[in-house]
């Protein structure tokens, strides 16, 4: 608390309030996606200990942050991650994003740990598309989908669905992934994601406003998160949500996220990496204020309409 009785809050130049962290917890994956931006961290290879990540969400908490997204690499590679969602501070919100290969037989106990939903990476229905995207040579989309099963009757819900759409690959499959998802009677939701420009992948990219547009067309009512002001859609009962990170001011201009990488440094923006903050050595007493200089760092990577700034 501060002098005036309220909580201190992460509270970046331009106004944004810190409220949600998004923290690796590794940069190993069982998968090869040829669209992966290994959350925009290149080239580390260490891991966070269960104490590290601990305290790092506990400082954050203190600032008044409530939601944690738990990712990767594939975070369920990591045995303790029951261990680490049981010793987090009380949480308004818990997530882990995962491409559910490995999420069979560990729902239940992920769920008793204290994890509230689940965000599945799943870009196809189709086997052959599906080998090929993620570069697996074994056909592992059965283990996805009994995932997505299991993590529903664990209560992992509402378990999101989030597809990255690829020009000639699977964007032809959007009402047909809408279909399965119906299937779940509001369980399942799908998450549109525009592909971002990492590792040569420009040549995936769809037209977002064609997207959009069609969405628009079919939709029988739109609604509008608070969150980065964007829009779902819902279309024969199904809900769409369309995330557009890319060339999107207003994205920018509504982020409260702050993202920790598998090796322990704060990092202000996904697409930013020469401003990290190391935290993977700080004591308790050190976290609150690297916490806050690394807020201090946040600039909207889309700035100019929205700010007046080059970017």
């Amino acid at each position: 608390m501060n002098s005036s009785g309220s909580r201190r809050t992460l509270t970046d130049p331009f106004g944004r309030t810190v409220k949600s962290l998004r923290m690796s917890i590794t940069n190993r994956c069982n998968l090869n996606c040829i669209y992966c931006h290994n959350e925009g961290d290149y080239g580390s290879t260490g891991e966070m200990s269960v104490g590290t990540i601990v305290n790092i969400v506990k400082a954050a908490a203190e600032f008044g942050v409530d939601r944690l997204k738990i990712s990767g690499g594939e975070p369920l590679i990591r045995k303790d991650l029951e261990e680490i969602i049981s010793a987090l501070p009380p949480l308004k919100d818990v997530s882990l994003t995962t491409n559910a290969t490995l999420l069979k037989g560990r729902a239940r106990s992920l769920k008793e740990a204290g994890l509230d939903r689940v965000n599945i990476s799943l870009d196809t229905l189709d086997p052959g598309k599906f080998r090929m995207i993620t570069n697996c040579k074994r056909d592992i989309l059965p283990n996805v989908l009994e995932g997505i099963d299991e993590a529903v009757r664990a209560g992992l819900t509402p378990v999101k669905i989030n597809m990255v759409l690829l020009k000639d690959i699977n964007e032809a499959e959007i009402e047909r992934m809408l279909e399965f998802t119906k299937g779940y009677k509001g369980d399942v939701i799908l998450q549109l994601i525009e592909l971002m420009n990492f590792k040569g992948a420009a040549p995936y990219h769809v037209d977002a406003d064609l997207v959009e547009k069609e969405l628009l067309q079919h939709a029988t009512d739109v609604r509008t998160r608070i969150m980065h002001h964007r829009k779902k859609y819902i279309i024969n009962g199904a809900e769409v949500e369309f995330v557009r990170p890319v060339d999107n001011t207003e994205f920018c201009a509504n982020c409260n996220r702050l993202r920790v990488t598998a090796d322990g440094k704060l990092k202000p923006c996904l697409l930013v990496n020469d401003n990290l903050i190391d935290v993977s050595h700080a004591s308790p007493d050190e976290l609150p204020g690297l916490l806050q200089l690394a807020v201090s760092k946040r600039v909207p990577f889309y700035s100019h309409d929205t700010y007046g700034q080059e970017k």
